[in-house]
């Protein structure tokens, strides 16, 4: 078994939907029953036995910084680096290459919320180059639709309109990658929402045959992507 040390989290994004909320820190820091959501992460991450954490940081990156330090306090290290242009997810990735190099790492959005055991999959990387997480009966509209054949990824498809083709698995914004996303993430192009989507990416790699696999979560999972969602998880 090949055992992820590494992890990325997405941090940097100001979160506008957030309204007022995000004036002052980043959406990621936002509190979910008294914690913030990017210490959830790390937690989680760390008790699964990743040990090198990098944050890309952005909007109010001090926040963060000052929070989590050099990550000692949590048990793991904490590097950072910025994210100046907001490009699209699929060029972000590619802030993590010097902090990867060859090995694989876990990467997830800083506004994902899932119970830790929920990473223990994609800790576990063996026979794969990839590994992407999805949800059954979430609303494919609002994100990715999978497309899954005997556990592996077969398409994918971002944010389709009303008569684009569907599937009961939705992106759960949590993945494993191999070094080999690079390759893919340098030979992007601008999706028709006008970004670099790292969703092209994966496709491409399926594509070319390259096993990603599926991991269903069955937990509990958040996209904490407005108040309302927030107010409800706090409840």
């Amino acid at each position: 078994m090949s055992q992820v040390k590494k992890a990325v989290i997405l941090a940097a994004g100001r979160g506008t939907r957030m309204k007022e909320l995000t004036d002052e820190i980043p959406k990621p820091m936002v509190k979910v029953k008294g914690t913030p959501i990017l210490e959830s992460i790390v937690r989680g991450l760390v008790s699964n036995g990743i040990s090198e954490i990098l944050i890309v940081v952005g909007w109010r990156k001090e926040v963060i910084t000052d929070y989590f330090g050099d990550g000692s306090a949590f048990n793991c290290r904490v590097e950072y680096v910025e994210q100046v242009v907001q490009d699209g997810t699929g060029k972000v990735v590619e802030l993590a290459k010097d902090f990867s190099g060859e090995d694989p790492f876990i990467l997830s959005y800083g506004d994902i919320l899932v119970p830790a055991e929920s990473y223990a999959p994609l800790a576990d990387f063996t026979g794969v180059e990839g590994k992407l997480t999805v949800k059954i009966d979430e609303d494919v509209r609002k994100g990715g639709a999978v497309f899954i054949e005997n556990g592996m990824v077969t398409d994918l498809i971002e944010k389709g309109g009303d008569d684009a083709p569907t599937s009961p698995y939705y992106n759960a914004g949590i993945y494993s990658f191999s070094s080999k996303i690079y390759d893919y993430t340098a030979k992007l192009e601008l999706s028709p929402r006008g970004e670099y989507e790292l969703t092209d990416a994966i496709k491409a790699q399926v594509q070319d045959g390259l096993p990603i696999a599926a991991v269903e979560l069955d937990g509990e999972w958040a996209d904490v992507r407005d108040p309302e969602v927030l107010e409800e998880l706090n409840q």
